[in-house]
């Protein structure tokens, strides 16, 4: 009868050794995760690193297409069929009402926003050619476009805001030239002609 208690005793235990490593182990991996977690308050701060913001617009629900060119101090091109090149990146092609409206979970949503962007993630010193492009037209009115360029660092400053009107098809027109300094600042603005088109032709063959 006491050799039956003793092996009961003993296997207890074991059991009872087996469930504290089991709540042990629990207990560790609890520790581990909570550390690694971050401060919920900080939740959405995305650390998207942009120096110039370049903006271009025209009226919203618009069916014309405006494409954006811009050209770096070393004649690399950013465009709709060269999105990212040296240190910009065109964020959207917008082409006007074109896909404006997606299915979300069953519901049809529209973007009514006609808007370009181009970011430009350093700053090389040079000049800078900004150009928008009346790529499909819809009515013989011209269409007014905004362009603003905004250096973002160390505080939002604007460099140029100004209204462009495209009269059709293949109109190309410089908004601004910009210069960055060996400091990293803007150091002049101009708006001379420069056609940028021919070259974004070229580069693709």
């Amino acid at each position: 009868m006491r050799h039956s208690l003793y092996r009961r005793t003993e296997s207890q235990d074991a059991f009872t050794d087996l469930l504290f490593n089991a709540l042990l182990g629990f207990a560790f991996m609890f520790v581990a995760a909570f550390s690694l977690m971050g401060d919920p308050t900080k939740s959405g701060n995305v650390d998207n690193k942009a120096e110039i913001l370049i903006t271009v617009r025209w009226a919203d629900r618009h069916p014309d297409d405006v494409d954006t060119l811009v050209e770096d101090p070393q004649g690399n091109l950013v465009w709709y069929h060269n999105r990212d090149t040296g240190l910009m990146h065109l964020d959207r092609d917008d082409r006007g009402l074109f896909q404006d409206r997606i299915m979300l979970d069953g519901i049809e949503v529209s973007n009514p926003i006609n808007q370009e962007t181009v970011t430009l993630r350093a700053l090389k010193p040079g000049e800078y050619v900004v150009n928008v492009l009346h790529y499909q037209s819809n009515y013989k009115k011209p269409l007014p476009v905004s362009v603003k360029v905004e250096k973002l660092n160390p505080t939002v400053t604007l460099v140029y805001y100004g209204v462009l009107e495209l009269t059709g098809v293949g109109d190309e027109q410089t908004a601004v030239r910009f210069t960055i300094g060996a400091n990293g600042e803007v150091v002049g603005t101009n708006e001379l002609k420069k056609s940028l088109l021919l070259k974004a032709i070229n580069s693709k063959k």
